[in-house]
């Protein structure tokens, strides 16, 4: 065989001495960045109710779509808890959407110890899961995936939170057991909420007695007939929506018949 056309031994190759530099909390915020969109940034203030007197009064964003954001966070999936809190800690949306992303991405892959001290360190903030996107991002892929094999009694705990997003992610934390077939959680979850008045509690508790009755029809519609008296109009409507059209109208005029 020609010289030209033999491979090198693996001994003669070229290999970078210096290893790459692991991510910073700085190298973060700088790509989120260099992503940002100021007008954009304007339009979703708007859509996330940042105005005086809504829920999320004062939240800052800096304009960055979902699935870009979710990119540049999982590059920076090597980022330590310390850097997390910091993220949570800013005035950036973004930025806490971020630190959100990454420890969703880190809880899969890690052993049961850090695994305890993901959830934990969730637990820790969720003060700073101020938004229903911060909550829906990560409620279910880290606190309900830790329950599906742990004690549930903290979704009770937060069920009665005097804080909204508390109370909604203890509705939607359930979506993982749901997911694994589990319904009885998300019904006792559910119930104590159905009183609550904030209509972002509302969705919540009917987005997820909707995802149960893909698993138990059944149980759903014994539900719903035992507090039908007590459901928001909202969360009835979301409960019942993959339902036919013509039993949606009797069940929302409260015939279970």
């Amino acid at each position: 065989m020609p010289e030209r056309n033999r491979r090198r031994p693996p001994s003669s190759r070229k290999l970078s001495k210096t290893p790459a530099r692991p991510s910073s909390r700085r190298d973060l915020e700088r790509a989120l960045g260099a992503a940002a969109d100021p007008r954009r940034a304007k339009s979703v203030a708007k859509f996330f109710k940042t105005a005086k007197g809504e829920y999320g009064e004062g939240d800052r964003f800096i304009g960055i779509a979902v699935p870009a954001l979710r990119k540049i966070a999982r590059q920076h999936v090597s980022l330590g808890l310390g850097d997390a809190a910091r993220l949570l800690a800013s005035p950036i949306h973004e930025y806490r959407l971020a630190a959100l992303e990454i420890l969703v991405a880190q809880y899969d892959p890690a052993g049961e110890a850090q695994r305890e001290r993901i959830v934990a360190f969730y637990l820790r903030h969720t003060a700073r899961m101020n938004n229903w996107d911060l909550v829906d991002a990560a409620a279910s892929r880290i606190l309900g995936a830790h329950l599906r094999n742990h004690p549930r009694g903290i979704l009770d705990r937060l069920a009665i939170s005097a804080n909204l997003w508390e109370r909604r992610i203890a509705m939607v934390a359930t979506l993982a057991l749901i997911r694994a077939g589990e319904v009885t959680d998300a019904h006792r979850v559910a119930e104590k909420l159905l009183g609550d008045e904030h209509d972002l509690i509302h969705k919540a508790v009917g987005w997820m007695l909707r995802e149960t009755g893909k698993v138990d029809s059944g149980a759903l519609l014994d539900f719903l007939r035992r507090h039908y008296r007590q459901i928001p109009r909202t969360t009835l409507r979301y409960a019942i929506e993959r339902f036919p059209a013509a039993q949606r109208k009797k069940l929302l005029a409260g015939n279970f018949s």
